[in-house]
């Protein structure tokens, strides 16, 4: 990564977005946020985080936000959520992203994606997969597009998520039966740590706290180094 190359971060106003912002602060990465609202705008900028605004629905707004002048060197993408107009951010806003960094040509996408999602599916418990389904799906359609975009990339797909204070034991694993739950920092600790480790390139892994898990002991850690 140059002095002058920005990572960009999609989903930084909340959750394991804004998690991963703080980490890549504290390792003094340059960081360039897309915000859909100005709710978050100060408290990222006083993190010295360069905000764009736009939505991630709109394709002209992701594309001038990736394609400006400062090179990109990754985009971390945790956006999803509500819909709007009947659409939703899981795959139609990441789609945009992941255009954007096609054209950008950026070294690495990063895509926060669930358990649940894809053949991961035989993790959940057939009550919260019926509760998830509409979002899951267009999880699977981001991850199959990004897949095939030809962008070096990682997709991590975390457990239930829960905001307290990071735990350290965090880990990620290819098994995709693996289903618990895993702080929000520490996801965003392993995203961080996934960023330049070339073993992370073009792997889906789940993400789960080792002390969390749901049952399942005879897994295979993945190991970045």
């Amino acid at each position: 990564m140059t002095d002058l190359s920005y990572i960009f971060l999609a989903g930084a106003s909340r959750g394991v977005g804004r998690e991963i912002a703080k980490d890549l602060r504290q390792q003094n990465y340059k960081v360039k946020a897309l915000l859909r609202q100005e709710d978050s705008r100060p408290e990222l900028e006083a993190m010295d985080i360069e905000v764009v605004m736009g939505d991630a629905l709109d394709t002209v707004s992701v594309e001038q936000a990736i394609l400006a002048n400062e090179p990109i060197e990754a985009v971390i993408s945790t956006i999803g959520g509500l819909p709007k107009d009947g659409q939703r951010a899981d795959y139609l806003g990441n789609k945009n992203l992941i255009d954007a960094a096609v054209k950008a040509k950026v070294h690495k996408f990063i895509l926060i994606s669930s358990i649940g999602s894809g053949e991961s599916v035989v993790a959940l418990p057939p009550q919260a997969l019926e509760t998830l389904k509409p979002v899951l799906i267009e999880k699977e359609q981001a991850e199959k597009y990004l897949i095939a975009s030809g962008l070096t990339y990682t997709i991590i797909r975390p457990g239930g998520l829960k905001s307290e204070p990071a735990t350290g034991n965090g880990i990620l694993t290819e098994d995709y039966k693996v289903a618990g739950t895993i702080h929000r920092a520490d996801v965003a600790d392993l995203v961080c740590k996934c960023l330049f480790a070339d073993a992370a390139n073009n792997k889906v892994l789940s993400a789960v706290d080792r002390e969390m898990m749901y049952g399942q002991t005879g897994f295979e850690e993945f190991s970045l180094t």
